[in-house]
């Protein structure tokens, strides 16, 4: 069995519900306190053992390479005026460490995902949604892959939500449980309300075999008219063992603009310096 090696960020969308706030900056650097969300997600893929990462970009997606690079000037000032660099630790990578591919045209997260192809080689990866910001001790994609280390296969993550949402998210079909791992026996994306086969969603955390790209290679367009990585992720069920990780720490859906705000007031309450304040403000209203 393979060790997850690499992982890839898919963050080529255009982000046009935050709009005009990412007309020029990617959705994926707006900031929850103090770190932009993609930031989140690449700490959380170190914490697993992550040794490349790889972002599917697009077009007005710099700002995410400048942010991983090195900012000479900034780091200049800063130590010219006695200042730790503390602040912008995690920023840097190894040199070989990162990689960009360009999704020319955005149809899909299986099309994204599909752009990564020659990166991944014959590995099993990751994959991370860094709008979907996932917090726990450890770590959501720490505990999926101690998990792998187990089962072996595939594995994403599952998280309960109200059976209203059902039509918002790809679904899983669970089987036998096993602790916090679960059996998947199938998989649908947004399925209505009442016709969902559980209410475990899938909250943008992956670990997936090599052989989902030959899938994507000749995937049809899915629900929405977009290129569906649940859609490919269903046909590998049965070909290998396929497993969902219950993750119980906390998740916040920074892709809509109150899972946004929500983030930004849980995070800040977990700071010591910003909770009383922040607090005294919240009561205020």
């Amino acid at each position: 069995m393979k060790p997850v090696r690499k992982a890839v960020f898919p963050v080529g969308g255009l982000g046009t519900r935050f709009l005009p706030a990412t007309k020029a900056i990617p959705k994926e650097m707006l900031p929850v306190v103090d770190k932009p969300l993609i930031q989140y997600a690449v700490d959380e893929a170190r914490e697993a053992g992550i040794e490349q990462m790889i972002f599917v970009t697009g077009r007005g997606k710099s700002a995410i390479e400048d942010h991983f690079d090195i900012a000479y000037e900034l780091e200049t000032v800063m130590a010219d005026r006695g200042k730790p660099l503390d602040a912008i630790e995690g920023t840097r990578f190894n040199p070989g460490a990162v990689a960009y591919v360009r999704q020319q045209k955005p149809i899909g997260l299986g099309h994204a995902i599909w752009c990564a192809r020659h990166f991944i080689d014959d590995e099993p990866f990751a994959i991370f949604l860094a709008d979907e910001l996932m917090i726990g001790e450890p770590g959501c994609m720490k505990q999926m892959v101690d998990a792998y280390a187990r089962v072996g296969g595939n594995v994403v993550c599952g998280y309960e939500v109200d059976p209203g949402e059902t039509g918002k998210y790809g679904i899983i079909d669970p089987g036998a449980h096993d602790g916090a791992l679960v059996e998947v026996k199938g998989l649908i994306e947004k399925p209505a309300p009442g016709a969902a086969p559980s209410n475990w969603m899938i909250p943008g955390r992956y670990i997936l075999q090599p052989e989902v790209m030959r899938i994507l290679e000749s995937q049809e367009k899915g629900a929405g008219g977009e290129i569906q990585l649940t859609d490919a992720m269903a046909q590998m069920i049965g070909d290998a063992p396929f497993h969902a990780l219950k993750f119980g720490g906390r998740r916040f859906d920074c892709g809509s603009k109150a899972g946004f705000i929500n983030a930004n007031i849980a995070l800040a309450l977990d700071h010591d310096d910003l909770a009383g304040p922040v607090r005294a403000f919240i009561a205020t209203l």
